[in-house]
């Protein structure tokens, strides 16, 4: 996968994402706020214990989020990315679905885009990223973060995502963005129910046919919470069993926020898949 001036080598080894929100109102209570020394500290430390790549979110997408404008975004997040690229090796992704985020971000250094609308949202956006040959995930999701969780129906679960993404690569392809750039997210969480999120997971590999690098985020997400009957602060374990369950069922990337965990899992899966 080519992102910019970063290559990343997908297959026999699992990428981790790590997660640094700079909101006030992240769902898990990680959220670090205009605070951009905070932010590299624990960016480092992710670098540190595994992280592959530093995936940047300015706004909530957590069910019932109401969104900020792009001037909001652009003043919570240009900061930490200024402050990241001087001090950190790795590709940095920006979690926007705003164009004029991602090209503030682009220019800033940032290397990959992290669409949770698969490019639905913002019609530019396909071309901010192809201008400036970044990385791209294309996530799939059901509604916007304010209403997806708003009793989402599926008749043929894997194949509405399958099409959805479709013609989100479709777009990102019209709009420039060579395929080799490409990841493909199928939403976990994002207007789906607990036994939606799970059967995703279960049924992983269906989504090969896309012939695309998959990025899979379950981290401390409330389906494990309803399986496990837990609080987000104690969603580690139920976290672990299903990056686990990713990576044997052809996850390529993993979006975490316990870094030098997720990493362990990651490394073990590996080692049984590539015995």
């Amino acid at each position: 996968m080519e992102a910019c001036r970063y290559e990343l080598k997908l297959g026999s080894k699992t990428r981790i994402m790590g997660i640094l929100n700079v909101t006030p109102d992240s769902f898990s209570g990680d959220g670090i706020y205009q605070d951009p020394e905070r932010a590299k500290e624990q960016a480092q430390k992710m670098i540190t214990a595994g992280a592959d790549i530093i995936d940047i979110g300015a706004e909530s997408s957590r069910p019932g989020a109401k969104a900020i404008s792009p001037e909001e975004e652009i003043k919570r997040v240009l900061p930490v990315i200024k402050a990241l690229i001087k001090q950190i090796d790795v590709p940095i992704s920006i979690d926007t679905s705003k164009a004029d985020v991602a090209e503030k971000a682009l220019s800033a250094g940032a290397s990959i885009v992290n669409d949770i609308s698969g490019l639905r949202f913002d019609s530019k956006m396909a071309a901010v990223i192809a201008d400036h040959q970044a990385g791209c995930v294309l996530m799939h999701i059901r509604g916007n973060p304010e209403n997806m969780q708003q009793n989402p129906v599926y008749s043929r679960l894997t194949e509405e995502i399958l099409d959805s993404l479709k013609e989100s690569l479709a777009v990102a392809e019209a709009g420039g963005i060579n395929r080799e750039k490409i990841i493909i997210d199928p939403g976990i969480g994002f207007g789906k129910t607990c036994e939606h999120n799970l059967g995703i997971i279960k049924n992983l590999r269906d989504f090969n046919q896309l012939d695309l690098p998959i990025l899979i985020g379950t981290s401390r997400k409330s389906f494990i919470g309803q399986v496990l009957d837990l609080p987000v602060e104690m969603r580690l374990w139920g976290t672990a069993a299903t990056v686990c369950a990713s990576i044997l069922s052809g996850a390529h990337i993993v979006r975490v926020h316990d870094v030098c965990e997720m990493s362990q899992i990651a490394r073990m899966s590996d080692a049984i898949l590539n015995t």
